[in-house]
C-alpha cells in the first residue's frame, strides 16, 4: 500500500507543480516528504483532527461557502451538523488543535473557493479511537460544499493493505457479511442463509469478535481456538506484552503463512504453509472499485496451498461438505459475486473470464442493458445509498486521545511507517536494498525536547509506556512537533532489537471500526546510560535466544 500511495502521491505532485492554482493541504503532527512538498502543512496535536474539521466547517458556513441547494435537496440532518460546528470558532480550534487562525482560516478558504475538492486519508485517520468520527467529518465537510459525485472531487480512503477493499466486499471481517450486508441487520442475514440454502436463525444476530476481543478472550480462556491467517500480531497488536501473555495461554493457536518464521509462529501449536500470491489465482479490489485478476505464474514450493482450499478443505473435515464443494478459485468468485446482485458493490457481470481481457470497476452487473459508464463515479446522480436517498450529516465533537501526557509520561508517542519496510518485515527485513535504506529503528525527537533530555543523534534512550519498554537510537528533528515523538513499527524481536514499538501501544479503539488508537500514547523518556547499556534486558536475551532456535529449527 505505502507503494500504491507513493505513486498516487507523485502524480498529484505532478499535476500540482504543473498548475499553480491547485493547491495542497496536508493535516500530519511531522512534516513528512508529503507535507513539504504542500502549499499549507498543518502540523495538529495528536487527536485534534476532529477539531480541526468541524472548524473548518464553522468557517465555510460562517463565510458562505456552502452549497445550499445540494445540502437541501440531497442530504439529511444538516442544522444538527451546523448546531454542533456553530461553538467551533477560529479561535478555540486553533488554539486547541496547536496551530495559527491564520493556517486554519486559509484551509478552510481554499477548500471552500476550489471548484473541486479531492481529500484523501490513510491510518493517521483510521488508527484513532474516534476514527470513523473523524472520516465522517471529512465526509461532511464534501456533503456542505457539493464536492461529491463529480470530477476531481470526493473523499477518497486510502487503504491500509492491498485487496482491503476486496476484503470488506467479501465479508472479511467479524461484524459484515458478503456484499457489504451487516450480521446486525434481519434482512441481511436471512438473504445469505438464504442463498446458502440455511434455516432461518442459523446465522447468529451477535457479531464474531474483534481482533482485539480475540486476544482478550485467549486470556480470558473463552477462546479455545486462534487461527491466524497472513498476519503477524506478536508485532502488530497493541499492548504486545498484554498480547504474548494471551497467546501464551491459547489452547490451541493455528498459525497459516507463506512466510517462515514470524514472531508468531513461535507461538503456534500447528503451522499451515500456504501459498502467496503469485502461487495461486484470485481478484482483487482496490480503492477505486477496480477489480484485477491477479493469475497464478509459479506452482506453491512444497505443502504450501492456497488459503481458500485449506479453508475449505478444514470445512469439509468438519462436516460441511456440500457447503466447501469447490474444485477451483474460479468457482469461489461465482459464489461470491452472486452474492452482491442489486448491492452497491454489485459485481454479478465480472468472471475470470472478462478479467483475462482487463481490469472491471464495479458496479457491473449482469444485465446487459445496465450503462457501463455509471461505474466510473459513484453518486454522480447525488443519490446515495440510503432509505430516502440522502446523504446524512454526522454531527461529533472531538475527544483528544485516550492517553494525554502527564507528569509521569510526559510526552505523546506517534507510531507509524517508513516508506521501505511493509509492516512487520515478514518480507521486506531479507531484503538488502531494503535493510539499507532502513537499517534500523529510531525515535523522533524535536530539539527542544533533545535540549530537556541532554541527548543528541545517535545516543540510546529508553521509552517507557504504563504497558512496556523499549529502546531507540535517538534521531533529532525539526519535522515534529515539541512533545512528540515518533517511532517506526516495523521491527519485531527477529531482528534483534528491544524496539518493538507497539509493546507501549494501548488497545482503545474505535467503538464502529474497532481499530485501535496506534497513532497517540503517553510516553516517559530517560537517556540510556552506558552502565545501562552493558546490561541487556531480559526480553532483549529472551529473543536473541528465540532468533536462534527459529534459524535451526526444522519445523
Amino acid at each position: 500500500p505505502l507503494n500504491a500511495i507513493r505513486s498516487v502521491f507523485n502524480r498529484l505532485r505532478v499535476h500540482h507543480k504543473k498548475n499553480s492554482h491547485v493547491k495542497m493541504i496536508v493535516v500530519d503532527p511531522r512534516e513528512t516528504d508529503t507535507a513539504k512538498a504542500a502549499d499549507l502543512h498543518l502540523a495538529i496535536k495528536p487527536g485534534t483532527d476532529l477539531d480541526l474539521l468541524n472548524g473548518m466547517a464553522h468557517i465555510l458556513l460562517r463565510e458562505g461557502y456552502i452549497d445550499t441547494a445540494f445540502i437541501e435537496d440531497c442530504t439529511s440532518k444538516f442544522p444538527q451538523f451546523a448546531q454542533l460546528v456553530s461553538d467551533c470558532t477560529p479561535e478555540v480550534i486553533a488554539d486547541r488543535c496547536g496551530i495559527s487562525i491564520k493556517d486554519l482560516k486559509q484551509a478552510a478558504r481554499w477548500w471552500g473557493q476550489s471548484k473541486r475538492v479531492l481529500s484523501l486519508w490513510s491510518m493517521g485517520i483510521n488508527q484513532s479511537r474516534q476514527g470513523t468520527a473523524k472520516a465522517r467529518t471529512i465526509i461532511n465537510l464534501h456533503l456542505m460544499t457539493g464536492q461529491i459525485g463529480k470530477p476531481g472531487a470526493g473523499p477518497f480512503s486510502l487503504t491500509g493493505q492491498p485487496n482491503a477493499m476486496g476484503g470488506r466486499e467479501a465479508g472479511g471481517l467479524a461484524h459484515i457479511l458478503p456484499g457489504y450486508r451487516l450480521v446486525s441487520k434481519p434482512a441481511d442475514r436471512a438473504a445469505i442463509e438464504q442463498y446458502w440454502g440455511l434455516p432461518a436463525g442459523s446465522i447468529s444476530p451477535k457479531p464474531g469478535l474483534s481482533a482485539w476481543k480475540m486476544i482478550e478472550g485467549l486470556d480470558q480462556g473463552s477462546v479455545g481456538l486462534y487461527w491466524v491467517v497472513a498476519t503477524n500480531p506478536i508485532v502488530s497488536m497493541p499492548d504486545l506484552n498484554f498480547t504474548k501473555q494471551a497467546l501464551s495461554k491459547s489452547p490451541f493457536t493455528i498459525v497459516q503463512d507463506a512466510y517462515y518464521p514470524t514472531e508468531t509462529t513461535n507461538y503456534a501449536h500447528l503451522l499451515l504453509p500456504a501459498a502467496q500470491w503469485s502461487e495461486k489465482t484470485g481478484s482483487m479490489t482496490n480503492s477505486e472499485r477496480v477489480v484485477t485478476l491477479s493469475p497464478q505464474f509459479r506452482s506453491p514450493p512444497g505443502e504450501a496451498r492456497p488459503d481458500w482450499t485449506i479453508f475449505a478443505e478444514v470445512g469439509r473435515l468438519l462436516g460441511f461438505g456440500k457447503f466447501f464443494n469447490f474444485n477451483s478459485s474460479t468457482q469461489v468468485h461465482q459464489e461470491f459475486v452472486s452474492m452482491t446482485r442489486d448491492r452497491l458493490c454489485d459485481m454479478t457481470g465480472i468472471t475470470y473470464e472478462k478479467l483475462q481481457q482487463g481490469p472491471i470497476q464495479w458496479p457491473y452487473p449482469d444485465d446487459p442493458n445496465y450503462d457501463r459508464t455509471k461505474s466510473k463515479r459513484l453518486y454522480s446522480d447525488f443519490k446515495f445509498k440510503t432509505p430516502d436517498q440522502k446523504a446524512i450529516f454526522m454531527a461529533e465533537s472531538g475527544i483528544g486521545v485516550a492517553e494525554n501526557p502527564d507528569e509521569d509520561y510526559p510526552f505523546i508517542l506517534t507510531i507509524g511507517r517508513v516508506y521501505g519496510h511493509w509492516h512487520t518485515m515478514t518480507r521486506t527485513g531479507h531484503i538488502p536494498k531494503i535493510v539499507k535504506m532502513h537499517p534500523h529503528p529510531f525515535i523522533e525527537i524535536h530539539p527542544s525536547d533533545g535540549k530537556k533530555l541532554k541527548v543528541k543523534d545517535g545516543d540510546l534512550v529508553e521509552v517507557t509506556s504504563r504497558r512496556g519498554t523499549c529502546r531507540f537510537p535517538v534521531t533529532i528533528t525539526n519535522l515534529i512537533r515539541p512533545g512528540l515523538v515518533f517511532v517506526p513499527m516495523h521491527w519485531g524481536a527477529l531482528w534483534g532489537q528491544d524496539a518493538e514499538a507497539n509493546s507501549l501501544s494501548h488497545p482503545e479503539s474505535c467503538p464502529i471500526s474497532l481499530q485501535p488508537e496506534l497513532k497517540a500514547c503517553a510516553v516517559n523518556i530517560v537517556p540510556v546510560t552506558a552502565a545501562m547499556q552493558d546490561m541487556p534486558s531480559m526480553v532483549g536475551n529472551i529473543f536473541s535466544t528465540l532468533k536462534e532456535t527459529l534459524a535451526g529449527s526444522n519445523q
